[in-house]
């Protein structure tokens, strides 16, 4: 009860605030929903006449005031379907009052300035040189404005019908005319004015306040849910900035993207061209990157381009803000958004495939291409939205959260770090930008006016190392050692303390468990089917019988039937040099094989299967988190293990201290990366029964 009254207390707190430092740039969001649903206005124009008409906290003034916005909208918002409709009705009246959206351009011939009607469909509307000087955004992509037009017809006092051509020849201008013009968008924003105001709150209102302002409720979130949501708003806060969220459905992805920010744009279904998104050759425009802060496309999984160059052009534009076509080179600061649904759950996602997965093959399995994001926001930890998600108190007007964030990608603040941080040795130059890229983000989110404590700065770096992090686990996984820098840090410039930052999902991966397994139990990490590296387990029974060999897991596969039978017939052949306790002819064995990570069973099965054979026979274990590398031959040559590094690489991943590896291996060490080799143990074998002493401890 104490901690309801203490959150009610709160948001008092942050509404009486919000009166006194932002009157008028605000509105309660659910009055924004009761009207949506039957009003198909955008909803920044929608909060706008709210913000105007209905702030106040007596039911009675709302009231008013929601009925005056609907009948403002059914009587003067334009439809583009009505348009001849209103313009008949403006002939017979000579006056009519509507919403429309408003551009002006200045028509340099006659030193004028004209306005577009994007519902009316009307050019060249000649309008007062007060408007665009007053309200600058009507020059800038245009603006939602009350409108009072006049139809001032031909005089008709005209006998001669030849009088009346050389009158029309004379005033070829329209006969429509702007009589008053009032902004419905915020005409332009102060920006020295909210970083003024921003003072007033502490960071958790402050916080609070943006979640609101996006339709979201924070009593209801945990703190780490809230940093997710905020995150959300970077590409619209950042020039050039790429995110990817893949989650499950109902989790608001593309929300965000769609209804809340009038300078974002979403590509839904996944289908464009290159000449829609970058530029078109024939018409010499500038495509969809050009003209929008954000470009998001919703449902990764079918983005298809039908330019073959489309992922190259896309890959080049991610990396430097740039694109060739043609003779020229364009550059654009729109932030590329990728939003998209995991079918399975994210551990079997980690074991079997990447958390890339979702994407497009050309896309999921293109290292160069994934590299490239700058933030991978976990949509598993948000929770699926319920109506108690969504906020009825007071957030700011959407129009005006939006445009103050977009003069905000006129700064930067990514060198905010250097004061207290700097970054660990693991990142290299693209960790280091998307890094500086998100904490220079969240500071103008949270801190406009530039003021925080250390403290909250590295609150800060702490979720933008692991949200770069979880890029590079993934590029570690597809593309082995080029990536196997991943134990990102940063070190306090005071005390020289070097702190590192883990990805959640990574920690309960370990697949080869501390302490002592079952007898006949043996992990092997190699190359499966699929062609990635994976840890694969066989486990043993041994009956009473006649020599009989079982194998289970392999299905019909005959290159790793064969593997089995080599080590079998080995054993059969060696028994006595290992123990001679093992019988070959008396017991019959059982081998299980799993595939621990789906990636497609190997066929390195020789001398696993071998040891399993022995431990079990002998009713020894193997030695605690142990790896076995390498392979043998029916005769017991030694074959030594591919891709030494990247090997490796998955055992640390896996949770191998100790790695059983063949003496022809020691040569390839000078390959892999010394800080690797130090997470290790190594033991080294000569043979085939080496291999087994050593495996199971016995010297």
């Amino acid at each position: 009860m104490a901690q309801f009254d203490e959150t009610a207390s709160t948001r008092e707190e942050i509404k009486a605030k919000l009166r006194e430092h932002f009157d008028g740039r605000i509105v309660r969001k659910d009055l924004t929903k009761k009207i949506k649903e039957g009003a198909n206005v955008p909803v920044y124009v929608l909060e706008f006449l709210l913000g105007q008409y209905c702030s106040s906290d007596d039911d009675e003034v709302i009231e008013r005031g929601v009925q005056n916005v609907k009948r403002i909208l059914a009587d003067n918002f334009v439809r583009p379907d009505e348009a001849q409709k209103i313009l008949s009705l403006l002939r017979s009246r000579g006056s009519y009052t509507i919403i429309d959206k408003v551009t002006v351009q200045l028509n340099i011939k006659k030193d004028c300035y004209e306005a577009e009607f994007s519902n009316l469909g009307l050019k060249a509307i000649p309008i007062e040189d007060e408007y665009p000087e007053k309200y600058d955004r009507l020059l800038c992509g245009g603006i939602w404005c009350i409108v009072q037009l006049s139809y001032e017809s031909e005089d008709e006092g005209f006998a001669d019908p030849g009088l009346v051509e050389k009158s029309k020849k004379k005033q070829p201008e329209s006969p429509i005319q702007i009589m008053k013009l009032t902004p419905i968008q915020m005409p332009h924003v102060d920006i020295a004015e909210l970083k003024r105001r921003r003072k007033a709150f502490t960071q958790e209102e402050w916080m609070d306040v943006m979640l609101r302002s996006i339709g979201m409720e924070p009593d209801t979130l945990k703190l780490r849910e809230k940093w997710l949501l905020l995150a959300r708003m970077l590409p619209l806060v950042e020039n050039n900035f790429n995110l990817c969220e893949l989650g499950p459905r109902s989790t608001g992805k593309s929300h965000l993207y769609k209804e809340i920010s009038p300078n974002s744009i979403l590509v839904s279904g996944g289908q464009t061209t290159v000449a829609n998104l970058f530029y078109n050759m024939g018409r010499k425009t500038v495509g969809l990157v050009g003209l929008w802060d954000c470009v998001a496309f919703d449902e990764v999984a079918g983005i298809n381009f039908k330019d073959k160059d489309g992922i190259q052009i896309m890959k080049d534009y991610m990396a430097s803000g740039s694109f060739a076509r043609g003779k020229e080179e364009k550059a654009a600061s729109a932030s590329m958004v990728f939003v998209g649904n995991i079918n399975q759950s994210v551990d079997v996602l980690l074991k079997t495939s990447s958390l890339f997965d979702p994407f497009p093959r050309e896309m999921g399995t293109d290292t160069a291409f994934l590299d490239r994001m700058h933030c991978y926001i976990p949509g598993w930890e948000i929770p699926k939205f319920r109506p108690e998600h969504f906020t009825n108190d007071y957030g700011f007007i959407t129009d005006y959260l939006a445009e103050f964030l977009r003069e905000l990608r006129k700064e930067q603040h990514g060198d905010a770090l250097d004061q207290y941080f700097h970054l660990g040795k693991n990142l290299n130059q693209r960790d280091t930008i998307a890094v500086r890229r998100m904490v220079g983000g969240f500071v103008k989110l949270l801190y406009p006016d530039g003021e925080y404590t250390k403290k909250q700065l590295e609150e800060i770096l702490v979720i933008a190392l692991e949200m770069r992090r979880r890029v590079k686990e993934q590029l570690k996984k597809l593309g082995g050692m080029e990536f196997y820098d991943v134990n990102f840090s940063y070190i306090d410039n005071d005390t020289f303390e070097e702190k590192f930052v883990s990805v959640p999902e990574q920690g309960g991966s370990s697949l080869i468990p501390d302490g002592i397994c079952n007898p006949g139990t043996v992990y092997t990490v190699a190359r499966g089917k699929s062609g990635m590296i994976g840890v694969f387990r066989l486990e043993s029974q041994m009956l009473p019988g006649s020599g009989k060999f079982e194998r289970t897991g392999l299905g019909g596969d005959t290159k790793c039937k064969e593997a089995t039978n080599t080590a079998f017939n080995y054993l059969k052949a060696n028994s006595n040099r290992i123990s001679g306790t093992i019988s070959t002819t008396a017991r019959d064995y059982i081998v299980g094989y799993q595939d621990l990570q789906g990636l497609g069973m190997t066929t390195t099965l020789a001398l696993p299967t071998l040891i399993a054979l022995c431990s079990i026979a002998m009713g020894k274990p193997t030695i605690s988190r142990l790896a076995v590398l390498g392979e043998i031959s029916i005769s017991g040559v030694i074959l030594k293990a591919n891709e030494l590094a990247s090997t490796l690489q998955v055992c640390l991943d896996n949770g191998a201290k100790k790695v059983l590896l063949p003496m022809p291996s020691s040569g390839d060490l000078n390959t892999v990366p010394s800080e690797l080799i130090g997470n290790f143990n190594l033991i080294f074998y000569q043979s085939p029964e080496d291999a087994v002493f050593k495996a199971l401890g016995v010297e």
